[in-house]
């Protein structure tokens, strides 16, 4: 009889013992491949396992940490499912980018805060990554004013609806409010845009988007008009007729969340970097988007924390050329 590390006897052989953990592999591997098939019923449950399905990976090296303890061969084999599972889903975006001068532009997305006491040094914080593009969510009065005279000198051209604003180095035009409205929230809520940035590579429609936030519950996760907002996106982005389009915005969803497929199945997302960026003190998810039509974004990451509970992401875009 063979004892365990901790001096138990284990029963039966390496290739008949961990058969617990043997199915727990197999188990996670399924929510990996198969998260699609998991029903939003019970509180949504599938949309809220999507929203974190990159912390599998965790699960993945708990089992790995049981069957070497168990000295389960059987274990261990079954392991080797969710590893090549999680590795295949995540594991590219471990790859570095590229240098950044090989990028056609570089974009920022940040929701800065409506409760932000430092609007001014997020402004700063924001232009020294040097972007071709900044978009902001949750501006507010009198901050707005701040933001327009902090990033004028390097940002000429900016435009702003509602509460969401596009500050950019390249000129702007035919900029207007994009209606993105759930029909259960009241009249007055405008947040997003689409507006025309005539590039060094051509035209690019750009559209920045605030949607809806989700909540979780005792009874799950609540995100109907969050959904609901992301369709009309969606359309929105399927009905624009310039060729190249780049989406940035806190879109309240990561881009495994089923409730975003009405953008992510129209655009590409982030082929290089995780980013999480929310919450800003401990982030466990990127909500914060940058996503690309007839262009691909090639690398997303965050930039240090500003005055807002969110981080700013940055992404180098490509393709335009």
């Amino acid at each position: 009889m063979v004892k365990d590390t901790d001096g138990t006897a284990s029963v039966g052989s390496p290739w008949t013992r961990g058969r617990v953990l043997a199915g727990l592999s197999v188990l996670t591997a399924a929510l990996l491949v198969f998260h699609r098939a998991v029903p939003n019923v019970a509180g949504n449950v599938g949309s809220s396992l999507e929203a974190f399905l990159p912390w599998l990976g965790v699960a993945v090296v708990v089992l790995l940490a049981l069957a070497l303890l168990r000295r389960s061969a059987l274990a261990l084999v079954a392991v080797l499912l969710p590893v090549a599972a999680w590795t295949y889903l995540f594991g590219g975006l471990f790859l570095p980018g590229a240098a950044s001068d090989s990028y056609d532009l570089v974009v920022v997305q940040h929701n800065v805060s409506d409760e932000n006491t430092d609007p001014a040094g997020t402004a700063r914080a924001l232009a020294e990554a040097e972007p071709d593009l900044i978009a902001l969510q949750e501006l507010v009065h009198p901050e707005l004013a701040v933001y327009e005279k902090t990033l004028a000198a390097d940002y000429p051209h900016h435009a702003v609806r509602g509460t969401v604003g596009l500050w950019s180095k390249h000129p702007l035009s035919g900029t207007q409010p994009l209606d993105i409205k759930p029909r259960a929230i009241a009249e007055g809520w405008n947040r997003g845009l689409r507006t025309v940035v005539h590039s060094p590579y051509g035209e690019i429609a750009a559209y920045v988007a605030h949607l809806p936030s989700v909540r979780f519950g005792v009874s799950g996760l609540a995100s109907s008009s969050r959904d609901e907002s992301a369709g009309l996106l969606g359309e929105a982005v399927a009905a624009e007729r310039t060729g190249a389009v780049i989406l940035l915005g806190d879109l309240n969803g990561t881009v495994d969340d089923r409730g975003l497929g009405p953008l992510t199945s129209r655009m590409n997302t982030a082929e290089r970097g995780f980013a999480f960026s929310f919450p800003a003190a401990f982030p466990v998810a990127r909500i914060d988007q940058v996503m690309a039509r007839s262009a691909t974004v090639a690398h997303i990451r965050t930039l240090p924390a500003t005055g807002s509970d969110h981080l700013p992401v940055a992404a180098g875009i490509t393709g335009l050329g």
